[in-house]
């Protein structure tokens, strides 16, 4: 199976929660499933939840792994979703992060790859990416993005970027790996401690994303939910467009599963 094939599915929950079904396997990224209207007070900042996830912890099914970003901030893991971990098969993340959740979390480091067994005896191939949660000379805590890849086609990656902006590490995830469908955390979150720089990717550089994935297929996603999303879809979409990349983005229905097309040749 490749991820061209349609039982490639992805189901949008909502922030940067996606259901990822690959070859057999469950897999769910950046557990969110608090209700609208959540508050987090933490001594430097408030993060807001402005909707509720788009299908319930308890509705999710079984998973067979997690892949979590950072587990440091509501936005990525929030009190509903670090309670589904207990259930969850597995739990993929930053070493630091692996190392506050305790075990079975297993702390991945960048171009780290581990593997998992698929339902048909095959294996799917999990790689830790780099990402940079905002500006260089800021510290946002370890952040990890994911490149997936089964093993009877291994040149065909699938990419969750995590939060990042965009710099010479997720170019180089580009180079190294030849990513089809690319999930890209954007909105351009900001928070008033930080000042005016970004932490995730902002519209602006959408034509980098698109230039360097040519032939993905691009999944905005954790652009919506949180009030301290500075960016939504109408600034990605003119940005991709600008891009010259309008028919390579697909736009998810929250809470709908969403099949992807066999071929990828015709955008």
């Amino acid at each position: 199976m490749t991820i061209h094939d349609p039982h490639v599915r992805v189901t949008y929950i909502g922030g940067p929660t996606i259901l990822l079904e690959v070859g057999g396997l469950r897999l769910l990224t950046d557990p969110t499933f608090d209700p609208a209207g959540s508050e987090y007070i933490t001594p430097v900042y408030t993060l807001r939840k402005t909707q509720s996830p788009a299908i319930s912890a308890d509705a999710i099914g079984p998973i067979d792994a997690v892949l979590l970003s950072h587990d440091h901030h509501f936005d990525n893991l929030d009190r509903a979703g670090r309670a589904l971990l207990v259930d969850a098969g597995r739990v993929i993340t930053t070493v630091a992060g692996a190392e506050r959740l305790g075990p079975p979390t297993i702390g991945i480091t960048p171009w780290q790859s581990m593997e998992i067994a698929t339902p048909n005896g095959g294996r799917l191939r999990v790689t830790g990416t780099p990402a940079r949660h905002g500006p260089a000379d800021g510290d946002r805590g370890p952040v990890t993005g994911f490149a997936l890849a089964l093993d009877d086609h291994p040149d065909d990656t699938i990419y969750i970027s995590g939060d990042t902006v965009w710099y010479d590490g997720v170019a180089e995830v580009a180079r190294r790996f030849h990513v089809r469908l690319a999930v890209m955390f954007m909105g351009a979150a900001r928070v008033r401690e930080v000042g005016p720089a970004h932490l995730t990717l902002a519209a602006e550089e959408s034509r980098a994303v698109a230039d360097a994935f040519p032939d993905a297929l691009i999944v905005p996603v954790h652009y919506e939910g949180w009030d301290h999303f500075s960016e939504g879809r109408p600034q990605i979409e003119r940005a991709f467009a600008e891009a010259g990349a309008t028919s390579r983005v697909r736009w998810i229905e929250a809470g709908k599963p969403t099949d992807f097309p066999t071929t990828f040749v015709d955008f």
